[in-house]
């Protein structure tokens, strides 16, 4: 709902701050106090198109912001997290047009596009008036209207489930009849990378074992020097290091025979001794397997020379080959199969297309049947608002598939294209006047007349209808009296489901108000201003008086005024 309005030099408004309330909303005033000017500031609002012409005299820009309550409205949540702006139970939506052209729209303060604002206006109000944001008067939206009204949540689950799954299945055999084409241009390409690799078969990790083995064996002569070099000083010639130790721990052993302070400096010794045993013995083993075969060395060259060389061709490592190797068969592979996957996808594309087909007639039969209570319920509806006579029908047609469609079901021996919404086309058409034949909803002109078919639509489909906020210009439009009376129970009927804010010149209708604001023009210098207040019970008794006596207020009046008040609760 809508919980607060700001106005700013927007037209005659200089500035209109009001708060509204749930139920029943009634906005009066005289004939161009700026009723419809609050009405197009909403419009501005909720994304409708505005030039600078709106900015008021003297001022810069003019702006625009309401402040909804949204903590229900599940549809507004996923929008605002399908694009990044935190949900919070008060949505704060405002527009602004600067002289400047630095035009700016706002979700929650963060800057939107007058699209997305747009979107959003359409999950929060329905305006019915003298413009286009009327959701009933877009027919896309009747199939929606038809589906919350029958109660098809769970066929229409199941059945766009199994379209689901059909488009999975074009999309893949899409996919599948793409690389066919591909595959045959590059099947030789991909046969000579393969065979390239082949020829040399990396092994995961083969080239990192290679450069350490090779650097041991580009080396094997030094190593070779080092290792003999070593051996003998440590232990072959006469002044080796291990003869020399010996001789010192035979001299540390009769120092300790003597003094056994040595005791523990004696068996440190001991132990270097083993060291240099253990030392000298490792050198020996490792001289002798120190390999100088050249043609091994030459081997090795070439095989890291091979490697190298398909790393830079093919990935820049082993792991990136072998990735490309298995990819390339896969593809080869698919390629020697492709008639017999696609001829299996088509398969499973025939048998989708007619699981689909049982699932969206029995989507389409609950509409069908529910179609006829929406029919009956809505003329009787528009009766009691005194549009007799109407006839309302609700259009459920099936538009059938040719050579070039790809969105289809089978039902039968028929083709018919399909949608995610089934394959039902519907349509709204009325006819407001005895012997004329019902027309597209669309096509409807008087505003009024709209005004009044919306009223009956949205009473009819009230429980269903997920709209919060619905707002209502000049519905009473050629109505008066006993009409009038019927007119104002259904928008306080209306109101239990949603909150409503409507505009209107008569008594009968204002009566109903659960709070009533004023439109009122007065003159500020050299300037007329309009402002918009709320009544309380005394100045709404005068203000309902006023609309049934005109400006003179008599006693009668308001004795009337006050007995139609009483009357409407």
């Amino acid at each position: 709902m809508l919980k607060t309005l700001h106005i700013q030099d927007y037209a005659l408004i200089e500035k209109i701050a009001v708060e509204f309330g749930k139920g029943l909303n009634i906005i009066t005033g005289e004939t161009g106090a700026g009723k419809s000017i609050l009405i197009d500031a909403l419009g501005m609002l909720l994304g409708e198109r505005a030039s600078t012409e709106v900015v008021r005299k003297g001022a810069q820009k003019s702006f625009v912001e309401g402040i909804f309550d949204v903590e229900q409205n599940s549809k507004i949540k996923k929008l605002l997290e399908e694009n990044d702006i935190d949900f919070v139970n008060e949505l704060i939506v405002r527009r602004e047009i600067s002289l400047k052209g630095s035009n700016r729209s706002f979700l929650n303060d963060t800057p939107v596009t007058l699209g997305l604002l747009k979107e959003a206006g359409n999950l929060l109000v329905d305006l019915h008036g003298q413009h286009e944001h009327q959701s009933l008067l877009r027919t896309e939206t009747h199939i929606e209207v038809l589906d919350e009204f029958a109660g098809v949540e769970q066929s229409l689950i199941k059945y766009q489930y199994q379209y689901s799954v059909l488009n999975k299945i074009i999309s893949e055999l899409k996919e599948l009849r793409q690389k066919e084409k591909i595959l045959a241009e590059k099947k030789d390409y991909y046969s000579f990378q393969v065979k390239e690799i082949d020829a040399v078969s990396p092994e995961a990790g083969e080239d990192k074992l290679l450069e350490d083995e090779l650097l041991i064996l580009e080396n094997s002569e030094r190593l070779l020097e080092l290792g003999n070099s070593i051996y003998e000083k440590l232990y072959e010639t006469d002044e080796s290091v291990y003869d020399t130790i010996t001789k010192i721990q035979n001299e540390i052993n009769e120092l300790n025979s003597i003094d056994k302070s040595f005791s523990e400096v004696s068996e440190e010794f001991r132990t270097a001794v083993t060291i240099i045993k253990d030392v000298s013995d490792y050198m020996r083993a490792y001289r002798e397997k120190v390999d100088l075969d050249p043609e091994r060395l030459e081997s090795m060259r070439s095989r890291l020379s091979s490697l190298n060389l398909l790393k830079k061709k093919y990935g820049g490592s082993i792991e990136n080959i072998l990735e490309l190797r298995k990819k390339l068969g896969d593809e080869l592979d698919l390629a020697e199969n492709f008639s017999e996957r696609i001829t299996e996808l088509e398969s499973q594309i025939k048998t989708q297309r007619e699981k689909c087909g049982k699932e969206a007639e029995a989507l389409s039969a609950k509409r069908k049947s529910s179609a006829k209570v929406v029919e009956k319920e809505i003329v009787n509806a528009l009766d009691h608002l005194g549009i007799t006579d109407s006839v309302f029908k609700v259009s459920i047609t099936q538009n059938p598939a040719d050579s070039s469609t790809e969105n289809y079901i089978v039902t039968g021996e028929k083709k018919f294209r399909c949608s995610s919404s089934g394959y039902d086309s519907i349509e709204f058409y009325i006819s407001t006047n005895r012997g004329e034949d019902p027309k597209p909803l669309i096509r409807v002109a008087s505003g009024g007349e709209i005004s009044r078919i919306m009223l009956a639509l949205k009473t009819i489909l009230a429980k269903n209808d997920k709209l919060p906020l619905l707002i209502f210009d000049e519905i009473d439009t050629g109505v008066s009296g006993r009409i009038a009376q019927k007119v104002g129970q259904s928008l306080k009927a209306l109101s239990k489901f949603h909150q409503i804010i409507s505009i209107t010149h008569l008594p009968q209708i204002a009566g109903f108000a659960d709070h009533h604001f004023m439109v009122k023009k007065e003159a500020a210098g050299d300037r007329v201003i309009s402002s918009l207040n709320k009544l309380d019970e005394e100045s709404r008794i005068r203000e309902i008086a006023k609309l049934l006596s005109g400006e003179l207020v008599t006693e009668a009046s308001i004795k009337g005024a006050k007995e139609l008040m009483q009357h409407s609760r």
